[in-house]
C-alpha cells in the first residue's frame, strides 16, 4: 500500500469513526422517535424519496493492479428533492468520488483526485401504486487523469423503480450513458449502471441490504463488467441536532476487469437535513 493510500485510508477510519454518535461533544439530539424513525428508514431506503441528505459513503476496494494495493474512494452524495406541482417531485442526485487510485500496470503510478461527478435529475410522481422516477443523467469530466476519469461529458437516460410493502423495499436503478463531448484522444464512453437492491427494515430501525453497483463499459474488447454484491448495515441515529444513518458492510466482486478490485469494506453516514416548507 503506497504512502498516499495509507494516509487517506487513515483519514476515512478518522473521519468515519469520528462520526459515530457517541463523539458528539455538544448534546446530541435523541434518536428518532420509533414510528417517526421507522419512516425515515424506510425513506432511506428509497433513492426518490422526499427527504434532503448528505451521504458520506467511504470505500476501501482491496487487491487493486498488478501489488494488489488498495484503493480509497470517498463519495459525496448529497440529495435534494424539489416539489414542482401537487404531483410531482424532481429529485437531484450528485455523486462526486474522491479517489486515490494505486497503480493500475508495471509502469504506472498512483494517483489522487476527484473522479467524474454523476448528476442525475429523476421525475417522480407524489403518488403511485409503486414508486418509480425517471429523468437525464450528465457526467462531468472533472480530471485529466485518465486512471481517474473518462475526460468525456456523457449523458442518457436513467431510470428507478422500487416497491415497499411492510419493512420490504425491492427495486432497481438504472442509467446509460454515451459521450457527446470531450478530449478527441480519449476512448468513448458507452457504459451502463445497474443497482438492483433490496432492503429490510426492523423494528429497532435497523436496515439490511443486499444489492449490487453492477457496470458495464460496452465499449472495453475484454472485461466489460464490474459486479459487486454488497451486504449493508444500517442504524438509524442521530448527528448532533440531525438525525443521521451510520452504515458498515463488505462486498465482494463477482466479476471484475484484471486490474480491478475482488472485496471491498464500505462505511457511510447519511446526515438527514430539514427541509423549508
Amino acid at each position: 500500500m503506497s504512502a498516499g493510500v495509507r494516509r487517506l485510508v487513515v483519514i476515512g477510519l478518522v473521519a468515519f469513526v469520528g462520526a459515530v454518535p457517541s463523539l458528539a461533544q455538544e448534546p446530541a439530539a435523541a434518536p428518532p422517535a420509533t414510528h417517526e424513525g421507522a419512516d425515515l428508514a424506510k425513506k432511506l431506503a428509497n433513492p426518490v424519496s422526499d427527504l434532503v441528505s448528505v451521504p458520506f459513503q467511504f470505500n476501501w476496494e482491496q487487491n487493486v493492479g498488478p501489488h494488489e494495493d488498495t484503493r480509497f474512494i470517498l463519495n459525496v452524495q448529497p440529495v435534494m428533492p424539489f416539489s414542482l406541482t401537487e404531483k410531482l417531485n424532481l429529485i437531484a442526485r450528485v455523486i462526486m468520488p474522491l479517489v486515490s487510485q494505486p497503480a493500475l500496470s508495471e509502469s504506472g503510478a498512483p494517483t489522487f483526485g476527484v473522479s467524474d461527478i454523476l448528476t442525475s435529475f429523476f421525475f417522480s410522481p407524489k403518488e403511485s401504486s409503486f414508486t418509480w422516477g425517471v429523468g437525464p443523467v450528465i457526467s462531468f469530466p472533472s480530471t485529466s487523469e485518465p486512471t481517474l476519469g473518462t475526460g468525456k461529458w456523457s449523458v442518457g437516460p436513467t431510470l428507478v423503480v422500487l416497491k415497499q410493502k411492510g419493512p420490504w423495499t425491492v427495486g432497481a436503478l438504472i442509467n446509460q450513458i454515451w459521450s457527446v463531448a470531450g478530449s478527441d484522444e480519449r476512448q468513448d464512453v458507452n457504459q451502463m449502471f445497474l443497482q438492483p437492491f433490496a432492503a429490510y427494515n426492523t423494528k429497532s430501525l435497523w436496515t439490511i441490504t443486499l444489492q449490487s453497483e453492477t457496470t458495464a463499459n460496452w465499449e472495453a474488447e475484454d472485461d466489460k463488467w464490474t459486479v459487486p454484491v454488497n451486504l449493508l448495515f444500517a442504524k438509524l441515529s442521530s448527528f448532533g441536532p440531525f438525525p443521521a444513518s451510520y452504515q458498515f458492510g463488505f462486498g465482494v466482486f463477482a466479476a471484475h476487469p484484471d486490474t480491478g478490485p475482488t472485496w471491498k469494506i464500505r462505511g457511510a453516514i447519511v446526515i438527514l437535513l430539514p427541509r423549508k416548507k
